[in-house]
């Protein structure tokens, strides 16, 4: 279970899950490519692209610092342009960059629930998307979303109706990924990190924002990444084991059943 040799492609690596998942590579040996915003040091906000590759080349990597922002399309193609020429190819797609807001309902404003849904659902499918011509080359290509299992019970909803919908909509992209892509051989899956801290609870300041156990993290995504692509396309993993999404859609469609 080695990503010596591969090329990563991940957003939001410049601190948090992401940085653990890059670093992780990198002891591996991995070409890196962080795909972030911070550019600049932030008063509250440790890490930029910058101080994220050279951690990532103390560690034994090679890394590739790229400004982007998820939700512009154009931004997005040049990065993943930039990581390919630069390495020669793609063979895994992170998408951990993540915006989050717990607020309920009447107190979340429309533009900040646009930010959230665009930063996570549309960053998924853009980012998936642009990467996907050159995954399609690659000998054992994953695309790998942060994001949870699809399980539709009200309380995984209610109290952050807003941000549910966008973490969902990330495992989603997944779902619809792995079918659409099965024939040629790139995986799809969703890894749900274990974390620290519920969804009730106030928001942290990691790249997800969500508290998680670098560790846990960071070593199911080696083992998601380096298993074949054409035997683990179309499942979600998370602290409490894979779940694969045909149960999660047979949970979907009990849900939706008439009584």
């Amino acid at each position: 279970m080695s990503l010596a040799g591969k090329t990563l492609f991940i957003t939001g690596a410049s601190r948090g899950i992401g940085l653990a998942i890059a670093l992780r590579a990198a002891r591996d040996g991995a070409n890196i490519a962080i795909a972030a915003k911070t550019t600049e040091p932030h008063a509250k906000l440790a890490g930029t692209i910058y101080s994220a590759a050279e951690q990532i080349e103390r560690a034994g990597g090679k890394a590739l610092p790229l400004a982007v922002d998820v939700r512009d399309e154009a931004s997005v193609g040049a990065a993943v342009h930039a990581c390919a020429q630069k390495f020669g190819g793609i063979d895994i797609c992170i998408n951990n960059a993540s915006a989050i807001s717990l607020a309920p309902t009447e107190q979340i404003d429309m533009r900040r629930y646009d930010l959230v849904q665009q930063i996570n659902t549309r960053g998924t499918f853009a980012t998936s998307r642009a990467c996907i011509p050159y995954l399609r080359k690659a000998p054992n290509p994953h695309v790998l979303s942060l994001s949870p299992p699809l399980d539709l019970q009200p309380k995984w909803f209610a109290g952050h109706l807003a941000y549910s919908l966008s973490k969902y909509g990330m495992s989603l992209c997944m779902l619809g990924l792995a079918e659409e892509y099965r024939a040629a051989g790139i995986a799809c899956n969703a890894l749900w990190p274990r974390t620290r801290r519920s969804w009730r609870t106030p928001p942290t300041r990691s790249s997800t924002g969500r508290r998680a156990s670098a560790p846990d993290s960071s070593s199911s995504t080696t083992v998601s990444c380096t298993r074949p692509a054409c035997a683990t396309s179309g499942s979600t993993a998370s602290s409490r084991g894979a779940r694969s999404w045909r149960t999660c859609s047979s949970i979907a469609a009990r849900a939706h059943r008439p009584e």
